[in-house]
C-alpha cells in the first residue's frame, strides 16, 4: 500500500504513434506516423467494467480519473492500486472496500458523444443539483489568449500524427498538464486521475496549488465535458470548438464559464460571462463565425 492513502499505481509505457505506409495522390509512396490506438479493457475487483479505446499515454490516470468521473469511487483513496499490462491490454483495478452496488449502478450505459464512443454509467443528470461551483472563479480576457498561444506553440502528437484531441488544465494562464487521447473524454479523465493524485480533488497531502484552475478542450463542449469539468471543481472552460445546446444548459445550471471558438484572439463565450474580466479587447469587435452577429456589447 502506498504512503499516504494513495493507490499504488504501475507506470505502463506504450507507443503513441506508429510509422505507415501510404501512397500520395501522385501515385508517390513514402510514411507518415499515425496515432497508434489500442484497447484496455478494465477490471475492477477481477470484474469487468469497460473497455477503452485510447492511446495509453497515461493509462493509471485514465482509468482513475474515469472512476472517479463516473461517480463509482468518491476519492483517490479508496483505490489501493491500479496494474496495467499492456501485453494483455488489461487495467487491474483494486479497491479497498469495493464498490458498493456496482452492478445496480454501472447496469445502466449512456453512449456519449465522445469520439471513439464513450459512455457514461447512470443518468448523466443525476448528481447535477449537487455540483456548486465557487462564486469568485474568474479569467482576464488577456490570460485567455495566453492559454490558447500556449497550446498553439505545444509540440504534440497531432502535429506529428493528427487523429486526436488535446485536453489542458491550467492554473490561470499556466499549464499544469496536456493530455492528448484518440477521444477527448479520455483526456479528461487522464487530467481527472493526475489531479486526484495532486490534491486537487482530494484534500489529500499539501493542497493544490495556487491559482484558478482552467480547463482547455480541442473538442466541443458536449453535457458530459461540461459535467465532467464541473465534478473536477473547474468552473472556467475553454474550446477551440463549438457547444452543444445541453452542454448550454448545463454550463447555465452550474455556474461554469464557457468559452468557445477560441483561436488567436477571437473567441465566444457562451455562458456565464461574469467570469470572464474583458481587458484586453480588439479594436474593433468582428465576426467570430460565418453566419453569426455579435453585437459589441457582448
Amino acid at each position: 500500500m502506498a504512503s499516504g492513502g494513495l493507490p499504488e499505481l504501475t507506470q505502463a509505457q506504450a507507443p503513441l504513434t506508429q510509422t505507415v505506409a501510404v501512397v500520395n495522390e501522385f501515385g508517390q509512396h513514402g510514411t507518415v506516423s499515425i496515432p497508434a490506438e489500442r484497447d484496455l479493457t478494465v477490471y475492477v475487483d477481477k470484474r469487468e467494467l469497460v473497455t477503452l479505446m485510447t492511446l495509453g499515454a497515461h493509462p493509471e490516470w485514465l482509468v482513475l480519473g474515469y472512476l472517479l468521473n463516473q461517480r463509482l469511487v468518491g476519492s483517490v483513496e479508496e483505490i489501493e492500486s491500479i496494474t496495467v499490462d499492456w501485453e494483455v491490454n488489461a487495467a487491474s483495478v483494486k479497491t479497498r472496500h469495493g464498490i458498493e452496488r456496482i452492478e445496480e449502478r454501472t447496469a445502466k450505459r449512456v453512449v456519449t458523444t465522445g469520439c471513439g464512443q464513450g459512455s457514461v454509467f447512470g443518468n448523466l443528470m443525476d448528481e447535477i443539483d449537487n455540483i456548486r461551483l465557487p462564486d469568485d472563479v474568474v479569467l482576464r480576457q488577456s490570460q485567455l489568449y495566453g492559454i490558447v498561444n500556449a497550446i498553439r506553440l505545444k509540440e504534440s502528437t497531432y502535429k506529428s500524427a493528427g487523429s486526436v484531441h488535446a485536453c489542458a488544465l491550467f492554473l490561470d494562464d499556466t499549464l499544469q498538464l496536456f493530455v492528448e487521447d484518440v477521444g477527448r473524454h479520455n483526456a479528461v479523465d487522464t487530467i481527472a486521475g493526475w489531479m486526484a493524485l495532486n490534491a486537487c480533488f482530494s484534500q489529500n497531502g499539501d493542497g493544490p496549488p495556487q491559482g484558478q484552475k482552467v480547463f482547455y478542450t480541442t473538442g466541443r463542449l458536449t453535457s458530459e465535458m461540461v459535467i465532467k469539468s464541473a465534478q473536477m471543481g473547474v468552473a472556467v472552460v475553454v474550446s477551440r470548438s463549438g457547444i452543444t445546446q445541453m452542454g448550454l444548459d448545463v454550463a447555465q445550471q452550474v455556474g461554469l464559464c464557457a468559452i468557445g471558438r477560441a483561436t488567436n484572439k477571437r473567441f465566444l463565450c457562451y455562458a456565464n460571462a461574469q467570469r470572464l474580466i474583458m481587458d484586453a479587447m480588439p479594436a474593433e469587435p468582428s465576426i467570430t463565425v460565418p453566419g453569426e452577429r455579435v453585437s459589441s456589447d457582448v
